[in-house]
């Protein structure tokens, strides 16, 4: 590679421009004007969410078998699934597909990282149980393990489908949508919206113990370690303009958001 060519890259100026993997994904609402580049772009971006949102999904079924307790919003979804026919990938799906409805209707708009969240990490979750690809554990040790590798998942998981560029979750735009309704604190709406989900899913027979508490305790480093791997900012944005934009923040989504859903 040239001198003059390498000092472009470094500086960020003409010749600067990098693998599309680090690239945010071009606007749909430029579709009709897509080249084959924009193409391969944005189904690369989406190969990444899909991807880690699959990731996200095993974490969560980690922390479910580790039989110590199951991640918060999980707590809540294997509830309604044990007092309905649903299984909880489709007890996921259909919270947050009512929290999308909801949050609709105070005008935050889904978006294609919403709606394949929505729909995805339940799918996932249905198809390792359903295999039994991730057996209950019952000796101790083996509990906290998959208690640990369950947080050290849902951390990676979480920085790779923000990088991915496509935005909230469910959840998140629910607690989005609460925001501006109540006009309460980012962090008052999600303790509130995230308890309550909790003690419904207590209420409902949901898998909740001490690892329930000790996940939302240690979900914050776990996203923060994440991000950096993945090459985030803590506020979710990528650490590189690569595209010669300004990047816009990627909401923290969904589960995670708990302690750092």
């Amino acid at each position: 590679m040239a001198q003059g060519e390498r000092e472009a890259r470094r500086r960020g100026g003409p010749g600067s421009e990098r693998s599309p993997w680090f690239a945010t994904p071009p606007p749909l609402r430029a579709v009709r004007r897509w080249g084959v580049a924009e193409w391969r772009r944005w189904l690369v971006h989406l190969a990444v969410l899909i991807a880690g949102l699959a990731l996200f999904a095993l974490g969560l079924v980690l922390s479910l078998q580790s039989n110590l307790g199951a991640n918060s919003w999980t707590v809540f979804h294997d509830g309604l699934a044990r007092r309905t026919p649903l299984t909880i990938g489709q007890a996921s799906q259909l919270v947050g597909f009512l929290m999308i409805a909801a949050s609709w209707l105070v005008g935050v708009r889904p978006g294609v990282g919403t709606v394949l969240n929505m729909y995805l990490v339940g799918l996932f979750m249905d198809v390792i149980l359903a295999h039994d690809w991730v057996p209950l554990a019952q000796a101790y040790p083996a509990r906290v393990a998959m208690l640990l590798a369950s947080v050290a998942v849902l951390g990676l998981a979480t920085g790779i489908y923000i990088r991915a560029g496509f935005g909230a979750g469910p959840r998140d735009s629910f607690n989005l949508a609460l925001v501006a309704v109540t006009r309460r604190s980012v962090g008052t709406v999600r303790w509130l919206v995230e308890g309550s989900a909790v003690v419904i899913g207590i209420v409902l027979g949901g898998d909740f113990g001490v690892g329930t508490i000790l996940a939302t305790l240690l979900m914050g480093p776990a996203v923060d370690i994440g991000f950096r791997l993945t090459g985030l900012a803590p506020t979710g944005t990528p650490r590189r303009a690569v595209d010669r934009q300004q990047d816009e923040p990627a909401p923290i989504i969904d589960e995670v958001e708990t302690a750092s859903d």
